[in-house]
């Protein structure tokens, strides 16, 4: 038996919250199949675990995790750095009026701005400037290696499996 296997089979042998959750869903109705809740359930708690750690990482270098988004995006989109707001809504999957008021924090804070766009006379582009590039540079690395370190229990190819398996069920999802 190889470790990687040993420690997955420990890992299902261990019990958590949501196992107790389930269990007691079980003794009062054992004929719902709570396996979907056991699943969803780990998820949303990963999720929320992560998305507090990712939130106290990003506090160290002044902006949330929603401003973070915003100067990452404009970072890999690469040089110039340079996208619209009406982009940056698109990708982040916030309304215009969200957008603006995360562009005004970071604009005041230095870490972007915002200038008319030559080829159209309505719109704006928005630039993440030198100062926000060395930031964004530091809590990316920063971001993930608070990741990385959560993957710390698992074998590299437990890493690959599961990986592949949220990709299938990201796709499979309405």
């Amino acid at each position: 038996m190889t470790e990687a296997s040993k420690d997955t089979r420990d890992a299902k042998d261990a019990k958590d919250a949501v196992d107790a959750i389930t269990a007691q869903w079980y003794a009062v109705r054992p004929d719902l199949e709570t396996t979907p809740m056991a699943v969803f359930g780990r998820i949303y708690r990963i999720a929320r675990a992560m998305g507090d750690a990712m939130e106290r990482t990003y506090a160290r270098y002044g902006i949330s995790r929603g401003e973070f988004d915003v100067v990452a995006t404009l970072r890999r989109s690469g040089a110039p750095y340079t996208l619209s707001p009406r982009q940056l809504s698109a990708t982040l999957m916030l309304t215009t009026g969200g957008m603006t008021g995360r562009l005004d924090k970071l604009e005041k804070a230095g870490l972007l701005g915002r200038k008319p766009d030559p080829h159209d006379r309505r719109g704006l582009q928005v630039t993440i400037t030198d100062r926000g590039l060395a930031l964004i540079d530091e809590a990316v690395t920063a971001g993930l290696g608070v990741q990385r370190a959560a993957l710390t229990g698992l074998a590299d190819d437990e890493v690959e499996v599961l990986t592949g398996l949220l990709r299938k069920l990201l796709a499979g999802m309405p």
